[in-house]
């Protein structure tokens, strides 16, 4: 599908200055309205984030615009309705962001971003085309949206003992832990510059496992000899999750023991001996030890369910009058695209 609305108005901003745009409304949310330049910055803004350099000039076609805008603006459409109704609700509650709270926040964001000044902050706003008004109006929105969801949705969400136990059974694997090694490795990397580096390596890797199963100090020697930077750590690597071994590797540690040596195993590197030191086994979680996991998985999944009723219903209780085909034929992509991947 092709939103020409979307690279009308893209082209649009690059060929005129922003006050020159003429504003069409593209949809009224109880009364409210969305513009072509509000959806012109929010896909500059989205293009930005995702590091896209899209030049009409440089594409005449504009292909590649027009495939990214169409990616783009189904979930912007979704988004900035959702937010509309959200921030209505706010207002309705009678929720504000009052001048104390502003200035926390400003003093919060310029400590974070290591700003001394005031001429420091305005430069920084200025960098981003915007203005104290602009900063104040979009915490706003923010702080009124995440009071609604958190009143009106939150705190309406519990987990159950049943619950809980019910999610513990069917998914155990979650709280189930995977078997792993600690090992230490000398290395003994080939010498490509060599004409028989290869046979060299080898015979050098045999000859140390010799000293090793002979009864010499397996840490002492990888410090010594091992090309491997292990050997800062007297060859310690791991512990390693056997779900991340290859499986040549994991057929030679099933033979093995705590303290058993390897045979000399070819690597990429060159040849490696193991020294196996130790295996845990895998352990599932008891349930009492995982209900604040468990409470955390089962909230965060009814938030979801519950979330998108909410905003279900404040969408059909809302009057939406949509001013233009193609921007409404990208919000109701939007809404397919996730309902399918709420699935």
């Amino acid at each position: 599908m092709k939103y020409k609305i979307a690279i009308g108005l893209f082209l649009a901003a690059t060929a005129v200055t922003r006050a020159e745009v003429f504003e069409q409304i593209l949809v009224k949310v109880n009364g409210d309205i969305f513009t072509k330049s509000d959806l012109e910055q929010r896909q500059v803004a989205i293009l930005r984030q995702k590091g896209q350099q899209l030049d009409p000039k440089n594409d005449p076609k504009n292909e590649q615009l027009r495939k990214a805008l169409d990616e783009i603006t189904p979930q912007i459409m979704v988004d900035v309705v959702d937010e509309m109704l959200l921030l209505q609700r706010g207002r309705e509650l009678g929720y504000r962001l009052n001048d104390e709270q502003f200035k926390s926040v400003v003093d919060s964001i310029k400590k974070e971003n290591k700003i001394e000044t005031e001429e420091q902050f305005q430069a920084a706003l200025k960098s981003e085309n915007m203005t104290m008004a602009d900063l104040r109006r979009n915490l706003e929105k923010s702080m009124i949206n995440q009071k609604v969801v958190q009143n009106e949705v939150m705190t309406k969400i519990g987990v159950t003992e049943e619950e809980a136990r019910k999610y513990y059974e069917l998914h155990r694997n979650e709280f189930t832990s995977v078997p792993a090694v600690t090992l230490r490795e000398i290395l003994v990397a080939t010498d490509s510059k060599q004409a028989n580096g290869d046979e060299a390596a080898q015979r050098r890797a045999q000859s140390l496992r010799g000293r090793v199963t002979s009864g010499e100090n397996f840490e002492k020697l990888a410090e010594e000899v091992s090309d491997s930077p292990s050997k800062a750590n007297s060859g310690l690597i791991g512990p390693i999750s056997l779900a991340d071994v290859s499986p040549d590797l994991k057929k030679v540690l099933d033979t093995m023991k705590p303290g058993d040596i390897s045979p000399v195993i070819k690597t990429g590197r060159g040849y490696q001996i193991l020294k196996l030191e130790t295996v845990t086994a895998a352990r599932t979680l008891p349930f009492d030890q995982a209900r604040e996991q468990i409470s955390d998985k089962v909230f965060a999944e009814k938030r979801k369910v519950e979330y998108t009723k909410y905003l279900d219903k404040l969408r059909n209780q809302a009057i939406i009058e949509w001013k233009n085909p193609d921007v409404h034929r990208a919000f109701d992509e939007g809404l397919k695209q996730a309902q399918t991947s709420g699935q």
